[in-house]
């Protein structure tokens, strides 16, 4: 077996737990044959985030680490800058509430609305406050060897996940080189990339030398948030749109899609990639690494 495609790194800092009880329930029904079926589903609850006084949201999430969710949220939503101060973030899980805490108020609290984001794919945004933004990054000629790429995308396949178990999840990895760090996952795909930023700026982690993993698709969103979080190349397993290509583009960000096996497709980047992996030592994506009683979710 050649040692470049096996992964002995430790394990992620944080990694999805699917033997924790609140996070999916068992449930009866039948399969195509009319026979009897037990299965693991995801759980949903609503989680409302206050930034100080003012109610900013409420989010579909599976409800584990809804600090960082929330910190995340904020930052990715350009409520909160990089380096603006936060007091505390206290949660009540009874009432599904979590509120983070600034000295001062905000410039988003006096005009922001109320919004409630569905566990689907769409998301509110100060969008044109996340355009200006993303104008003033300039992210790091970080390179990507090839030989990370395989070996990242083999362990994220294989380490224990809610999406194995259950299903109807997406999940996000901050990664260094080879090495996943923090694995998240949420009903959401933006809720897993905010946990993500949330835990970085927490503990005080930059982004400049990492490498971002999404099974969600490459959208213009997922590009922008990690590009607010300092990531120069971003992953998935799933394909792209046009606009995520053209932001990708503007921003410097490699933007590399499809990864599935020994495949893989760069829209964006591409002069990051370091070709140093040799493809007869890659296997193809096995059977094993899709959920459980499904082909794939979408």
């Amino acid at each position: 077996m050649d040692q470049a495609v096996t992964w002995a790194s430790p394990r992620p800092l944080i990694l999805p737990n699917p033997a924790d009880p609140r996070l999916t329930e068992r449930v009866t029904g039948i399969d195509q044959t009319g026979q009897p079926v037990d299965t693991s589903v995801t759980v949903e609850r609503a989680l409302t985030l206050y930034l100080n006084a003012q109610e900013i949201v409420t989010m579909m999430t599976i409800g584990d680490y809804p600090e960082y969710l929330a910190l995340g949220y904020l930052l990715n939503q350009a409520m909160l800058g990089p380096e603006d101060p936060v007091e505390a973030i206290d949660y009540d899980e009874d009432l599904g509430v979590v509120v983070v805490r600034t000295p001062g108020a905000t410039n988003f609290e006096a005009k922001l609305k109320k919004k409630t984001i569905t566990s689907g794919c769409a998301q509110g945004t100060a969008f044109g406050d996340l355009m200006e933004a993303l104008d003033q990054i300039v992210l790091p000629a970080a390179p990507l060897k090839t030989s990370w790429l395989y070996r990242l995308t083999n362990a994220i396949n294989t380490i224990p996940s809610l999406y194995l178990e259950a299903g109807a999840i997406h999940g996000s990895v901050l990664c260094r080189e080879d090495q996943p760090l923090v694995y998240m996952e949420d009903v959401g795909r933006h809720n897993a990339v905010d946990k993500v930023a949330g835990w970085m700026r927490h503990h005080g982690v930059p982004g400049g030398d990492k490498i971002f993993y999404t099974t969600g698709r490459l959208t213009s969103e997922m590009v922008i948030k990690t590009v607010r979080m300092g990531i120069p190349i971003l992953v998935s397993r799933s394909g792209f749109t046009a606009w995520g290509v053209e932001l990708a583009r503007k921003a410097g960000l490699t933007l590399v899609g499809r990864a599935r096996g020994k495949r893989f497709v760069a829209l964006a980047g591409a002069e990051r990639i370091v070709f140093d992996q040799d493809l007869s030592y890659v296997a193809d994506e096995a059977g094993k690494h899709r959920r459980k009683g499904a082909d794939e979710d979408a």
